[in-house]
């Protein structure tokens, strides 16, 4: 609903000399409008480190370098925390049938969280902490923690070290059992003579209990000894051992080896020293990577293990069930996988499932209940960065048609995937329904340009576009890498979605537009393509149309020093159901694409460079004019961001011309002529008049004026549509506005043929305003606002009945906002009318804005537009509108994070992204009203006697709003989601 503010309006020199006051009606509307939180990261955890499952609860646990441990189970069930040290997460181990888990960090320190109701919501708390300490004098390595075994009695935790010591401490205290620590003296008793001579016990590999006997532990050695304690059953193995698995009825374990072997056990208690029952090296006979981890199961499952000469650089996972192998191959490091099983606890054998694979840049599952054990499609944790994300674009409550053609476009390219459910099931998202469809768009270096559903917690793909199709690249867009040949061994078949290669650069995705309305979506690139693209939901080959601009304007003593265009396929080219581009106009020169506006109504699409602008009619496929914006001096522009960066020489003589240049203009304004009594006296006055207008307003300044001479000043950085008042106030008319980077706006008035001629006739384009800033900032952000002073709606917003109809009766206002400043001028004789300067304090200068709507949370009957704005300093200040009042001010991002300031993008109702790493965005909202944060339930298991595990009680888990740290005396303290990120 749109409501409009009683104001009271006072003479201009008046409200110059008001302090800002207290206004109690004002502060509380505020809160009920503006509050900030950082609610949920999407995408893949930065750097992982480690990993866990828990069978009972059906949870995963990922820790990270970072010190971060994160837990996913169903759709929408997300905990997440953070160790205070920061350190890398090493191991973390799920207390078994337990809502606790253990971490292991590389400090050696070990940590015990649990999932506890608080406040009617459960969080991810630390319950304590731990640092094994040796005795007085002891070696670092003597409790030195490599291996973590949680038993089954849920009681205590088996510790394997470095010295070869198993320490054994009680949960939830960690107090050391001393008297049941298991030395390497004590293991060397109970083996041969000849043995004891040859090697002594090294560090503790592995740990693993009985399955069907918790009193009996089996212990791998690296240097190849294995004993199974109680029992002093031995096994020697010649190779340095590295992991060691249970077969389920526990009459057999299988250990695998530096050598690319593993071997086969049998265990029986009359056997002190079984001989082994099999010894195979897979993919023998030469030598071979180490097999770091096997599952023994009716499948053999094992990490590693391929040919070092032709395959030691390969990252796999090998499956082997009966005569079928194959040999999944990962486009990055595995740093740990599982298996789930869906076997009933009598089953002789297991059964599994699903094999769940973390590598270093994605999380992949794989169907191997399936024949050909197809990826299962991931509802979260999608790798972002498969290909470096290059721009970002959110659209807000998307029409339900053109929802569902976007998800059936999707889904076609999804058949390759599994249909099975989602395995990692644990808990139940009791997160409020999203109350819309939100769409955000993300444009990758490899041209692409990615489809991700940012309704709910959860960020999942519904829909890939690529443009590579449109080009001539040096790849085959018909390549299919995993095809194998029969007899190619290993059989290696290549899975994963991250490939940070790109083919071409010039290919990378800089600007996006969608019409939500129409279909209609541009996209723009490196290399001055701009596509202009229509949804078509079949698929389709046709000719895309092509056009040129020329945005030098065949001015003479430019040349272009930069990347050549990209060359386009010649006749039709066949494109898959999606969306289709139907025509491409190339900039000249090839320069990136910095700035881009589509208007379905008029069926326009306006793009900028670093040379100018232009405006292309899409419909009759036909350039309407370009604009040359360069300046004499913009040398830079010419040469492209692939060819060289700027000079730092002239960097640093451009500072130093500034600086001199202020200092003179201050001794000008000061009074450079006259005696030295005089300019001490004008200093004086100079100096009282600045601190009387400091303290009138104190978060205004004075703005030095940049010089026409700094690089760029043709940089066109906005574009935007608008129908208002241009020539005279009796009638408004399309129009274009432009922004560069020298503080220049150009308005173009524009006439669009009604439609009923429009194919008849051209459009036609003609300059009526320029404007030129004082102080010459860049200007980022132009808006219409109309009588009501309300911001103009979208292009057929209220055609579909979305939006009020704007008000053409009182006069129009138009609103730029430089780096430095925000103002506001009258339409249409562009008069200054209202102005707001930021801080002089550290430099603020404004990085992004966009116009919000905040409803109250308090009523639903109230709702107002307002500015969100990004600054340099990583602040995001919300100002008021038409009379650009600071409302409120936020810390948002770190203000050394450049590239998370870079990569923000705001929504309509005030909510954001923005990137807290390569693969991770964080999702931030600055209303009260739209709140988007996981908050679900777990059922707690109850053991019973015999140790079967049913679903019991439930637990109300995360708000991600509320997670624990420990104080520095490990008491648990609860802290809240914002300053966990805070934290990060």
């Amino acid at each position: 609903m749109w409501s409009e503010p009683k104001v009271l309006f006072l003479p201009r020199k008046m409200r110059r000399f008001l302090r800002p006051g207290h206004d109690p009606v004002r502060e509380r509307l505020k809160r009920d409008l503006f509050q900030f939180n950082k609610t949920v990261e999407h995408g893949f955890p930065h750097q992982p480190s480690a990993l866990g499952y828990s069978p009972c609860l059906r949870l995963m646990a990922i820790g990270t370098r970072s010190g971060a441990i994160k837990l996913y189970g169903a759709p929408g069930v997300e905990f997440m925390g953070l160790h205070e040290e920061n350190n890398t997460v090493v191991q973390i181990h799920f207390i078994p049938d337990q809502c606790q888990l253990v971490t292991l960090l590389d400090d050696n320190s070990l940590h015990l969280w649990s999932l506890k109701q608080h406040g009617g919501a459960s969080e991810l708390r630390e319950e304590h902490r731990f640092t094994l300490k040796g005795p007085p004098g002891s070696p670092p390595s003597a409790t030195q923690i490599t291996a973590v075994l949680p038993h089954s009695s849920r009681e205590v935790l088996y510790l394997g070290t470095e010295s070869g010591n198993i320490f054994v401490v009680e949960l939830p205290s960690f107090r050391v059992l001393e008297d049941r620590t298991i030395t390497p003296e004590a293991v060397l008793q109970r083996v041969p003579e000849d043995y004891c001579n040859r090697r002594s016990c090294e560090l503790v590999e592995a740990l693993r209990e009985h399955p069907k006997n918790p009193d009996q532990i089996l212990i791998g050695y690296s240097r190849g000894l294995i004993f199974l304690w109680d029992l002093a059953v031995l096994c020697l193995s010649l190779q340095q051992l590295e992991n060691l698995h249970w077969q389920r009825d526990g009459s057999k374990f299988v250990s695998c080896h530096y050598d690319g072997s593993y071997t086969q056990w049998p265990v029986s208690s009359d056997n002190r020293q079984p001989e082994p029952l099999e010894n195979l090296v897979p993919y023998g006979p030469f030598p071979c990577k180490a097999i770091s981890k096997i599952y023994w199961l009716p499948y053999i499952i094992f990490q590693g293990g391929m040919p070092r000469a032709s395959y030691g650089d390969r990252h796999s996972i090998s499956v082997v069930h009966g005569s079928q192998q194959t040999a999944f191959d990962f486009t990055s490091r595995v740093i740990d996988f599982f298996i789930i099983f869906s076997s009933e606890p009598t089953a002789e054998f297991d059964d599994p499932s699903a094999m769940v694979v973390l590598a270093e840049e994605e999380l992949v599952v794989i169907d191997l209940k399936t024949a050909g054990w197809p990826a299962v499609h991931p509802p979260y944790l999608a790798s972002l960065h498969c290909s470096a994300i290059t721009c970002s674009h959110h659209v807000s409550n998307i029409p339900l048609k053109l929802w569902e053609r976007i998800i059936s476009a999707g889904s076609k390219q999804n058949i390759h995937y599994s249909n099975m459910p989602w395995p990692i099931d644990g808990g139940t998202s009791i997160a409020p329904d999203p109350p819309q469809r939100d769409l955000l768009l993300t444009g990758h270096e490899d041209g692409t340009v990615r489809f991700w559903d940012a309704s709910g917690v959860c960020l999942h793909l519904l829909y890939k576009l690529s443009t590579v199709r449109v080009f001539l690249t040096d790849a085959d867009p018909n390549d299919n890498m995993n095809t194998l040949g029969e007899d190619e061994w290993p059989p290696l078949r290549k899975v994963g979605t991250f490939d940070p290669y790109s083919d071409d650069p010039r290919l990378g995705i800089q600007k996006i537009y969608l019409c939500k309305y129409s279909g209609y979506l541009a996209v723009a690139g490196t290399a001055g393509q701009v596509l202009v693209m229509e949804l078509n939901d079949e698929d389709a080959e046709h000719v895309v149309d092509h056009a040129e601009a020329d945005l030098l304007q065949d001015q003479e003593g430019y040349r272009w020093k930069g990347h050549e265009k990209l060359k386009t396929r010649d006749g039709p080219v066949r494109f898959e159901a999606g969306f289709q581009p139907f025509v491409l106009v190339q900039c000249q020169p090839p320069a990136v694409v910095t700035s881009l506006a589509l208007h379905s109504e008029w069926k326009l699409v306006a793009f900028g460079t670093s040379h100018g602008f232009g405006l292309f009619d899409h419909q009759q496929k036909r350039l309407v004019f370009v604009k040359c914006t360069l300046h004499p001096s913009d040398q830079l522009a010419l040469e492209g961001p692939l060819s060289r960066v700027k000079s730092l020489k002239k960097s640093l003589r451009q500072s130093f011309r500034r600086i001199r240049r202020s200092r003179v203009s201050s001794r000008k304004r000061r009074g450079g002529s006259g005696n030295a009594s005089e300019v001490q006296e004008a200093n004086a006055k100079f100096d009282q008049d600045t601190l009387q207008e400091m303290e009138l307003a104190p978060v205004q300044r004075k703005i030095e004026a940049r010089s026409a001479e700094d690089s760029f000043t043709g940089f066109v950085r906005t574009l935007y549509f608008a129908d208002t008042f241009l020539r005279d106030s009796s009638r408004h008319c399309p129009s274009l506005w432009a922004g560069t980077n020298g503080g220049t706006v150009y308005a173009f008035c524009l006439r669009v043929p009604p439609a009923e001629r429009r194919m008849d006739e051209p459009v036609r384009a003609e300059q009526a305003k320029e404007i030129q800033l004082m102080h010459r900032a860049p200007v980022v952000g132009i808006l219409v606002l109309d009588g009501h002073s309300t911001p103009l709606p979208e292009p057929l917003e209220v055609a579909h009945d979305l939006s009020k109809s704007p008000d053409m009766q009182g006069s129009h206002q138009l609103l730029v906002v430089s780096e430095e400043q925000f103002k506001v001028f009258t339409l249409p004789k562009v008069s200054s009318k209202l102005k707001l300067k930021l801080t002089a304090l550290e430099g603020c200068r404004v990085r992004k804005v966009t116009v919000a709507n905040f409803s109250s949370c308090k009523t639903d009957d109230y709702s107002e537009n307002d500015l969100a704005v990004l600054t340099n300093l990583g602040d995001i200040q919300i100002i008021s509108l038409p009379f650009l009042k600071l409302q409120i001010r936020y810390p948002c991002i770190r203000k050394e994070d450049v590239s998370g300031i870079a990569s923000c993008v705001f929504t309509k109702y005030g909510q954001g992204f923005y990137l807290i790493s390569p693969s991770e965005f964080e999702r931030f909202s600055l209303s009260t009203k739209w709140l988007v944060e996981p908050r679900c339930i777990v059922d707690m298991p109850e053991v019973t006697s015999n140790n079967h595990v049913r679903p019991n009680s439930s637990s109300y888990v995360g708000t991600s709003g509320s997670n624990s740290r420990s104080d520095t005396h490990g008491h648990p303290t609860g802290i809240s989601f914002q300053t966990f990120r805070n934290v990060l």
